[in-house]
């Protein structure tokens, strides 16, 4: 990991979908410690329970919690995290790191809603990371270093995998990557469904695409190779592979994969300026 966070006060304002994912995923791995560690949610039965299961303190004052954390995870809703930074701007101080996860909610709205030259880092995870094989893209804010991202890196490193972009390319990465497990589940369940429409069983069908879907996708990653070249590796003269091919590019999924992952974009780019 290369950074020792145990000893960080770090608090987690809504310990929601994703809060929770990464506060069950950071404690369990040990990178934080749960002495050291809070969270906050809107009610107070839920905070309990998250109490109860989590075995940190769990409650529903932001301000108490982000006090004296030097580490402060902001997991709301993206139409709350003005109201939650306006909240917290007493305490906050340029001392810590905010590292928000709300999906279009640039750094300079948090920067200005905090009226402090505050370190925030926006992350943009998707939900594989509930089982440590997400995809984390992270950019920095004016008053960020290279350290700051250092330490965002090593905590959604736990989940997955990282990558560093330009703030520009965050709508981009919300298209392709965050709403991405929707697209390829699509496309695992028809092929799932194609298994069934040739005689396998819906078991063994679901099996056959998710495997194949999670080996292609672990051949790209481990060997850089350019998925064209991969694809032409399987694809045989005169085989069963280039009639598959021929249909896919008749349907045009290609060119629908483009469009989805351009349309989630445009409409990423819509809510920042809606809020």
């Amino acid at each position: 990991m290369g950074l020792d966070l145990s000893g960080k006060q770090v608090a987690v304002l809504g310990a929601g979908k994703i809060g929770g994912i990464l506060l069950k995923a950071l404690l369990e791995k040990g990178l934080l410690s749960s002495s050291s560690t809070c969270a906050t949610v809107q009610h107070e039965e839920r905070a309990r329970c998250l109490t109860q299961k989590l075995k940190i303190p769990v409650g529903t004052d932001n301000v108490a919690a982000a006090r004296n954390a030097e580490i402060v995870f902001v997991c709301v809703k993206p139409q709350v995290v003005r109201e939650v930074m306006e909240e917290i701007r007493g305490v906050a101080t340029p001392n810590q790191l905010i590292i928000s996860v709300a999906a279009s909610v640039p750094t300079s709205q948090i920067e200005e809603a905090l009226a402090s030259k505050i370190p925030v880092v926006r992350a943009m995870p998707n939900t594989p990371c509930a089982l440590g094989v997400g995809m984390t893209a992270l950019c920095k804010g004016k008053f960020a270093d290279a350290g700051h991202i250092e330490t965002a890196s090593a905590l959604f490193n736990v989940v997955g995998r990282t990558v560093v972009v330009d703030e520009k390319h965050m709508d981009a990465v919300t298209g392709l990557s965050a709403s991405g497990p929707a697209y390829i589940y699509i496309i695992l369940e028809s092929l799932a469904e194609a298994g069934v429409k040739v005689g396998l069983p819906r078991d063994v069908a679901t099996l056959l695409a998710a495997q194949t879907t999670l080996g292609a996708a672990t051949v790209v990653l481990e060997t850089g190779d350019h998925p064209a070249l991969l694809k032409d590796a399987v694809t045989t003269p005169a085989g069963c592979t280039i009639d598959g091919i021929m249909e896919l590019e008749e349907g045009k999924l290609r060119v629908t994969l483009i469009k989805a992952v351009v349309k989630a974009a445009q409409r990423a780019k819509e809510l920042a300026y809606s809020g």
